[in-house]
Order: structure tokens, then sequence, then C-alpha cells
């Protein structure tokens, strides 16, 4: 990824490149988590730019609660 500053504000190009870069890894399984490691950002700041680039957000994982009988 390019050298991003942790806090610098990511506007026009730089952040039309890195939505690009985050939707093509989303899209092939990584969480929201795991590119918010990767990039020095955070999860909101992900999910965000995902979100603006038109990506549709996978549902949380884990088991569902089933009614007792």
């Amino acid at each position: 990824m390019a050298d991003l500053k942790k806090g610098a504000r990511i506007t026009g190009a730089t952040r039309d490149k890195l939505a690009t870069d985050l939707k093509k890894k989303y899209e092939k399984g990584a969480s929201i988590r795991a590119l918010a490691e990767s990039t020095g950002r955070s999860y909101g700041f992900v999910h965000r730019v995902l979100s603006e680039s038109g990506v549709t957000l996978r549902g949380r994982g884990g088991a569902t609660r089933t009614k007792k009988k």
C-alpha cells in the first residue's frame, strides 16, 4: 500500500486508488479488520471507504441462535 500516515486525510486520486485496492482484497475474502490492520487505518474508515466504493458488505459470521424447543 501507499505510505499512509496515521490520521492523515486521504482524498482525491489517493483515496480512489486505496478504495480500489481495498475493494479487490475484500472481495477476495479479507475482513474489514484485516484490511484496517494492514493499512494502519481504523475499522470505521475502511468500512466507510468500502461502502462509498459500492461494495456489498458481508454479514457477520458466527453461529446463529435458534429458539429452544
